[in-house]
């Protein structure tokens, strides 16, 4: 089984959702990159499978690329910081607006992950992201033990990372 099939068969196909995500943005140059748990995959020693797909699109492009997969056949909702989008599968593409990721798609690097051609976040913009929503009280704590065991995957993997954290998220991280 490849990385794909098995990412299809943990997410109802959604491989097809993710890849459709990124040509579209891709053959329009639309700025964007992958963050949250696909960008962890590609920095990580071993991928998880997840059906929540992060993404960013610079701000002035947003309307542009949401018109587009909506015309592809993706249903949007929108909400104050982000656009979440459905299409055929498990998988819920949200394209944070945030101002705190902006930068991020400038800094973005060429990957395949699941067996799927995407841009991602930098290594630093990836892990500055994860520590950014582990420290929002307002997430649900299942998902912010998720942030901190994403932070842990992408530190065993770059031991250069550990100095990079900030004292709370190095001692969290101690405690485990």
């Amino acid at each position: 089984m490849t990385e794909r099939q098995f990412y299809d068969w943990q997410t109802a196909g959604g491989g097809g959702d993710v890849s459709l995500s990124a040509d579209m943005l891709e053959q329009r140059g639309i700025p964007w990159c992958m963050i949250g748990g696909l960008a962890v995959n590609h920095w990580a020693e071993e991928p998880m499978a997840t059906a929540d797909v992060d993404l960013v699109i610079a701000t002035d492009r947003v309307e542009e690329a949401v018109a587009a997969l909506v015309k592809a056949g993706f249903k949007a909702r929108r909400f104050e910081w982000s656009v979440n989008l459905k299409g055929h599968s498990k998988v819920s593409v949200q394209i944070s607006t945030a101002p705190f990721y902006q930068p991020f798609p400038a800094r973005a690097v060429l990957a395949k992950v699941h067996g799927i051609r995407m841009r991602v976040a930098s290594l630093k913009d990836t892990l500055s992201g994860k520590i950014e929503a582990w420290r929002d009280r307002a997430r649900r704590p299942s998902k912010r033990q998720k942030d901190l065991t994403d932070i842990l995957r992408m530190v065993e993997a770059h031991k250069e990372l550990r100095r990079l954290l900030p004292a709370d998220v190095r001692a969290r991280l101690d405690q485990e």
